[in-house]
């Protein structure tokens, strides 16, 4: 049987508000006027995986969702969503749909994902090595720019984030050590006996999780019957995985007690620091050590499962929309160098403005940008490195500037925008200015109010 396709499209998301609303969960939020979502399931279809499961955390983003699949994908993928709880986390969630795993082997993949790094190889890896799991690991997005109300040659620098610290045999496809989320700004420690199995290490701070693995069904699914208080792939079941990996190897070879010496002195004793690990190139591979045994004596059995990695090319798009600033920063990409992905043809001016959208006098649209169907822009306005979405009402002396504008907003004359966003069905008042703002749904903003740095929402009614 092949691979069991599982997508994790979350629900609304904490980290995203005020982008997201009662209306648009994190799955269906707009990348180049596109749900992000569409660019996973659309990356499946290109792979000739038509069948997934879409587990979506709460029901209210489940119906939303599945409408917008079942008038999207109809004839094209045989998809089926199923809600589970709110804030079960990425591990909760595939333990709440256990009895629905069936295959083999499982490809996960996660809803906010926007790739061009094909998952038949994540899959290919997985099967080379029988591993028990194989998570996509691809090079650190940049982020910015960082001075987002600037454009062109002025952009400052842009930044790095930091994600993940990984250790990696020097085959670069077994992953032997692995740090995330708040664990990665601690000092790193690796234990002595982790050094002992593998003999050589690289340790790697460049590459990111992408949240696309495959797993061994039975292993995953004992797994996290095991451990209940499992929420997260990333942070809890993959590190768990990768250091039973190697403990499993120790304990075939009685060096538990080392591992696990009692006080505290043995327990320092038995770690050092990052900086101490020195690689020698004479040592051989993961994988012949583990054949051979620590001491490189007769070869031994050994009880012992692979996770193993799959590392994306550089030149392979690959980033997630897991944050307010991944979200602009997707979306500049995608209408951006990274067009390809969007689906639409762009013009001779590298933009997009839709047959349907009227633009005013002397109203400019520069390259990188893309406006919708719909939408009227007054004149005298300039709009750059920006999206804007379908059927908005701009007016005129408007100035837009690395910003996304979603539907059905209603711009003033003489606003001015650079570096935010700005959700569906808002309305600026004339003369509003707006810099690294993020304006929530149906928000009013009044006639020459000034902000920067502010998250505008409507108050919820209780």
């Amino acid at each position: 049987m092949d691979f069991q396709v599982i997508v994790l499209a979350g629900g609304f998301s904490k980290t995203l508000v005020p982008l997201v609303s009662k209306d648009v969960p994190k799955a269906l939020l707009p990348v180049a006027n596109r749900p992000v979502l569409s660019y996973v399931l659309e990356l499946l279809e290109q792979n000739d995986l038509k069948n997934a499961i879409v587990v979506v955390e709460g029901e209210t983003a489940a119906l939303l969702i599945s409408s917008w699949i079942s008038s999207t994908f109809i004839d094209r993928l045989n998809v089926e969503v199923t809600a589970v709880p709110e804030d079960v986390g990425t591990a909760g969630a595939l333990r709440a749909i256990d009895h629905r795993l069936t295959a083999k082997d499982i490809l996960v993949v996660s809803g906010d994902l926007v790739s061009e790094i094909p998952p038949g190889a994540v899959a290919a890896a997985h099967r080379r090595h029988d591993a028990v799991v194989t998570a996509m690991l691809c090079s650190v997005p940049v982020s910015g720019p960082s001075d987002s109300g600037s454009s062109g040659a002025k952009d400052k620098a842009k930044k790095t984030g930091r994600y993940n610290i990984v250790g990696l045999d020097p085959t670069k496809q077994f992953l032997l050590h692995i740090a995330a989320g708040a664990e990665v700004d601690k000092d790193i420690r690796v234990q002595k006996s982790i050094l002992r199995a593998v003999g050589q290490m690289e340790i790697r701070a460049d590459l990111m999780d992408a949240h696309m693995y495959a797993f061994n069904r039975s292993v995953l699914q004992d797994v996290l019957n095991q451990k209940e208080t499992f929420q997260s792939l990333r942070r809890d079941l993959l590190p768990y995985l990768v250091r039973s990996q190697l403990r499993s190897e120790l304990l075939s070879n009685g060096a538990q007690s080392e591992e696990y010496g009692n006080g505290k002195d043995a327990l320092q004793n038995s770690k050092i620091l990052l900086s101490q690990l020195l690689a020698n190139a004479s040592t051989p591979s993961f994988h012949e050590i583990y054949a051979l045994g620590l001491a490189g004596s007769a070869p031994i059995s050994r009880k012992t499962h692979k996770c193993c990695v799959y590392i994306a090319n550089k030149s392979k798009y690959c980033a997630r929309l897991n944050s307010i600033q991944a979200f602009s920063d997707i979306n500049r990409d995608v209408v951006g160098d990274a067009n390809h992905l969007s689906g639409y043809t762009f013009s001779a001016h590298n933009n997009i403005i839709h047959s349907a959208a009227v633009l005013g006098s002397k109203t400019t649209v520069g390259p990188q940008c893309m406006v919708g169907e719909g939408s009227q822009m007054g004149d005298k306005c300039s709009v750059k490195k920006s999206v804007i979405g379908r059927h908005c009402r701009i007016g005129s002396n408007v100035k837009i500037v690395n910003s996304v504008v979603m539907n059905h907003v209603t711009i003033g004359d003489g606003c001015s925008i650079q570096g935010s966003i700005i959700c569906s069905n808002v309305q600026l008042q004339e003369r509003a200015v707006l810099r690294d703002c993020q304006v929530g749904a149906g928000f009013v903003v009044t006639a020459g109010s000034e902000y920067k740095g502010e998250s505008l929402a409507k108050k919820e009614k209780q």
